[in-house]
């Protein structure tokens, strides 16, 4: 009697990632990046607290004062500008949110992402917690989901912080939303923080083609 082998599931002839995740994921990585960098700027680099004096102590030496009104002007000038950058980045990511939905709606089989959740899921169950991949690749599909949902947050919250002074009912909100948002931000540091740290570790061991994946699209995806 012959020995039974375990059938490999049908290939589809898609890649795993569509061309659309792909092209998504690295705008949605340059649009989160230069989010964070105006909030280093105003934060970290340009400290608005302290930039008014700094520009009185370098124009003063070119025979210039101003006064502690016009320094305030001066330092609202260039928060202003980084804010209006921040803004303009936030509805560009608004946009690619909804990009992420049209996406995963147009995907097929396997490349949605719902189903890679249900597999790794189900491989988990089927495996067991003892397996090491199958508990990895579960707790990443997880992390992917948060980050999703914390974009959300982001871009929900963002929108009232920029209507909130046009809409009386989301003015009184105002202070509440700002925590959210801000809170949020530090949740995606730390995913940024976190996945950037991920994918350079398994690139240097045993799951090497990571960042190739994500650019040419990786293998083929299996028949769900």
């Amino acid at each position: 009697m012959a020995p039974q082998t375990q059938q490999a599931s049908p290939i589809t002839g898609l890649k795993r990632n569509s061309l659309g995740l792909r092209l998504w994921h690295w705008a949605n990585a340059a649009v989160v990046s230069g989010l964070l960098i105006t909030i280093l700027f105003l934060f970290v680099i340009v400290k608005m607290k302290t930039a008014g004096p700094e520009f009185q102590k370098v124009l003063s030496k070119e025979g210039v004062t101003f006064s502690r009104e016009q320094e305030r002007g001066l330092t609202r000038i260039v928060s202003h500008r980084i804010w209006d950058w921040h803004i303009g980045l936030g509805v560009a990511l608004t946009a690619l949110l909804v990009l992420r939905v049209a996406v995963e709606m147009v995907q097929k089989g396997a490349q949605r992402f719902g189903v890679k959740l249900r597999v790794a899921r189900q491989i988990f169950r089927q495996r067991g917690s003892d397996l090491q991949d199958a508990r990895h690749s579960l707790l990443v599909k997880y992390s992917y989901l948060a980050f999703y949902l914390m974009l959300v947050v982001m871009v929900v919250t963002g929108l009232v912080l920029i209507y909130a002074d046009d809409v009386e009912f989301l003015h009184r909100l105002e202070h509440t939303v700002k925590e959210v948002h801000n809170f949020t931000m530090y949740l995606v540091i730390a995913f940024t923080v976190g996945h950037l740290v991920g994918v350079v570790y398994a690139e240097v061991t045993k799951n090497r083609g990571i960042v190739s994946d994500m650019i040419h699209g990786g293998g083929p995806a299996e028949n769900v």
